[in-house]
């Protein structure tokens, strides 16, 4: 089953995560299938925080991909900063 999770980088306490599409069974920060955006907790003023690939996510999802929970805050959130923000 493939699933949309975030995967860490980044330096010790200095997180970076990637949002990846990837199969279930593979480890979190492993192979993945797609990078479909990213996750910066520690962005700084003027610096983008999250940046999602929405239609990418749409289709991932049309497919059969599940969100995790994180990932899904994220992308509402996202979503409703995109359309307020036109």
């Amino acid at each position: 089953m493939v699933v949309i999770r975030l995967a860490r980088g980044g330096s010790k306490k200095r997180p970076f995560y990637s949002l990846v599409a990837t199969d279930s069974r593979n480890r979190r920060d492993g192979r993945f299938i797609e990078r479909l955006g990213f996750y910066n907790p520690v962005a700084v003023e003027g610096s983008d925080q999250v940046r999602i690939s929405l239609d990418r996510i749409k289709y991932w999802k049309d497919n059969g991909a599940e969100l995790s929970s994180v990932v899904s805050r994220l992308v509402k959130e996202y979503s409703k900063k995109q359309t307020s923000g036109l």
